[in-house]
C-alpha cells in the first residue's frame, strides 16, 4: 500500500512517488537551507544505494526509503558516531513498533538474525548531516542474489506492519539519540550501540577492504566509534571503513 504521509504529523516531511535516491532530494533540501529534521522519502528509488555505490532494492510500497536532515554542531570525524546513533535509534524503533529484535553490524548494519533488514548511509554537506535509511519491512520475497543475505520485517514476523507507523517511531527515536548526542557526548552513543550489537566484541569476522580482505575477531570500539579486530597474530587492528561480515 502507499505511503500516507497525511498520517506523519509535527514533521518537514517531502513525499514521492518515485526518486533517484531520496538522499539526492534530502541533499537538496540541506543545500535550499531547510530545517533540522526535514525528510524526504519515496514509495520507490530508481536509483537507491548505500556505502560504497551499493545499490539498494527499493521495491515499489514494501520498503521505508527516506532520509533526514539534521543541522548538528558536527565535526567530520564525528559521523561515524551519528552513524551509530541512527543505528540504535533505528534497531530500537523497530523492535518498539513492530517487535523484532534487531541486531546492529558496525557500522551500519540493522540485522535480524544473521541476515541484513535495514542500512544507514550518513554524510556531510556543509553544515548539514544528511542521513539515508532503507528498511525492508513488507517484502514478501527478495531478489534470488539477497535471500541468504538480507530479510524484511514481514518475513521475519509474519504479519505487514504499518510504513506510517515506523517511520514516526524512527523519527522519535532518532530524535532521542542524537538529542542524547547532544547532552553526553558521543560515549554515551558507543555505549549504547555496544550493547546493542553483538558484532563488537568476541564475532569472528573478514572485514573487506580495497586493499584485501583481513579476518579476525572484534575486539570493541575506539573512542571515535571504529571498530577493532584483532587478526590471528594477535595485532588489535583498526578498522577505518570496510564492509564487515561473518567469517565462515
Amino acid at each position: 500500500m502507499p505511503f500516507d504521509p497525511r498520517k506523519i504529523t509535527g514533521r518537514n516531511l517531502h513525499w514521492f512517488q518515485s526518486v533517484d535516491s531520496t538522499m539526492y532530494e534530502a541533499v537538496r533540501l540541506a543545500a535550499a537551507g531547510c530545517p533540522t529534521g526535514t525528510v524526504a522519502g519515496a514509495d520507490k528509488q530508481t536509483a537507491g544505494h548505500g556505502r560504497f555505490g551499493r545499490r539498494w532494492h527499493s521495491e515499489q510500497d514494501a520498503g521505508l526509503y527516506f532520509s533526514i536532515v539534521l543541522r548538528l554542531p558536527v565535526a567530520a570525524a564525528e559521523i561515524p558516531v551519528i552513524t551509530l546513533a541512527l543505528g540504535v535509534a533505528t534497531a530500537a524503533a523497530i523492535e518498539d513498533e513492530c517487535g523484532v529484535r534487531c541486531d546492529l553490524r558496525w557500522p551500519n548494519d540493522v540485522l535480524i538474525g544473521e541476515r541484513k533488514c535495514g542500512g544507514i548511509l550518513t554524510e556531510l554537506h556543509g553544515d548539514a548531516v544528511v542521513a539515508g535509511i532503507g528498511i525492508n519491512v513488507n517484502h514478501r520475497s527478495l531478489p534470488e542474489q539477497l535471500e541468504p543475505i538480507a530479510t524484511s520485517i514481514r518475513m521475519a514476523s509474519g504479519r505487514e506492519h504499518s510504513h506510517e507507523a515506523l517511520l514516526a517511531r524512527i523519527l522519535d527515536a532518532i530524535d532521542i539519540e542524537t538529542e542524547r548526542w547532544e547532552r553526553e557526548g558521543k560515549g554515551a552513543i558507543i555505549e549504547r550501540f555496544r550493547r546493542a550489537s553483538s558484532y563488537v566484541f568476541g564475532r569472528a569476522v573478514v572485514v573487506e577492504q580495497t586493499g584485501g580482505a583481513i579476518s579476525g575477531v572484534t575486539d570493541g570500539l575506539d573512542d571515535s566509534g571504529f571498530l577493532y579486530v584483532r587478526r590471528a597474530d594477535g595485532e588489535r587492528q583498526l578498522i577505518l571503513a570496510g564492509g564487515v561480515r561473518p567469517c565462515c
